[in-house]
């Protein structure tokens, strides 16, 4: 066997132990041995998001009482021609934030997305929404003093997102 055969070796068992270490992991996932999705859906909150109307949503995402704040930058498109790709962005300039969420108010759904945020992180975030219609988007944000903060855009929609 030539020499740089011979180096190339450790790095071939390497890959070959990932690889077949990947597979024993993708057997006990198809198996339903291991099941990744009962531990990250453990702080699912589940009626928040199959809430149908945005005060229901807001109250069960516990985020209601919440004042204007011009601290929050909404960018986004005035007007979207796809509502199943609506950019977004969102900055909170509030000190402490923790979560931010993100509601649709005429979407079937209204909450589209909820993230929360470790002490000290920039709270900033880009998502894609979908839009059944053209509606308000409205940003809750949480502060770790336990205080909330909202904003909120108008979104024009020439094509439906949600099945239009």
């Amino acid at each position: 066997m030539p020499a740089t055969t011979r180096k190339s070796d450790p790095l071939r068992r390497i890959i070959l132990k990932s690889a077949s270490a990947s597979g024993a992991i993708g057997v006990l996932l198809a198996s339903g041995l291991l099941r990744p999705t009962g531990v990250l859906a453990a702080d699912w909150n589940r009626p928040a998001f199959t809430a149908t109307s945005l005060p229901d949503a807001i109250k069960a995402s516990g985020l209601t009482g919440s004042v204007e704040s011009s601290g929050i930058v909404i960018k986004t498109v005035d007007i979207a021609e796809n509502g199943a790709q609506v950019p977004l962005e969102v900055v909170s300039n509030i000190a402490g934030s923790q979560t931010i969420a993100v509601f649709v108010d005429k979407n079937p759904l209204p909450l589209a997305a909820s993230l929360s945020f470790a002490k000290g992180a920039l709270a900033r975030v880009r998502l894609q929404l979908k839009m059944a219609e053209s509606s308000r988007i409205r940003i809750v944000v949480r502060a770790a003093d336990g205080k909330t903060y909202h904003a909120s855009r108008e979104v024009k929609v020439t094509l439906g997102g949600c099945g239009g």
